[in-house]
């Protein structure tokens, strides 16, 4: 049971930070202007958690498949600035299209779910402690 929890928090603490970093990337790519040759990518984090129900009812931790980021592709929005090394004939400069209120609020959440995480983690390793330091005085 012990070992399932530390399961958990572990794959929410590796989630959460992926989070942020996508999340950090999205934003510093906003005002950078596209290659001409490729669309611009924003990261994800893609996951496919479906807990995997073992036949007491409890989380199986070997189950838990492992998130990572992906890149995808953005919207463009066009800016006019001739004078711009980056513009093209007509004077247009392409940047990823990043909602900066999302990604900001993205940052927010997963920084603060990252910090429950890690007290959840903590929390249980003390009483994991706790408990040993009880058993080893009998």
């Amino acid at each position: 049971m012990v070992d399932q929890i530390f399961a958990a928090t572990r794959y929410g603490l590796e989630y959460e930070r992926l989070r942020l970093e996508a999340a950090s990337h999205n934003i510093a790519v906003a005002n950078t202007p596209s290659d001409t040759a490729q669309a611009a990518r924003l990261m994800r984090v893609s996951t496919t958690f479906l807990p995997h129900v073992g036949t007491s009812g409890s989380l199986v931790a070997g189950h838990l498949p492992r998130p990572m980021l992906v890149e995808t592709e953005a919207a463009e929005r066009k800016v006019h600035d001739p004078s711009d090394p980056a513009a093209d004939k007509d004077g247009m400069v392409s940047y990823a299209k990043v909602d900066l209120v999302e990604e900001m609020s993205s940052l927010m959440d997963a920084s603060r779910a990252y910090e429950a995480n890690v007290r959840a983690f903590n929390t249980l390793r003390g009483m994991a402690l706790h408990a040993l330091d009880l058993g080893g005085g009998a």
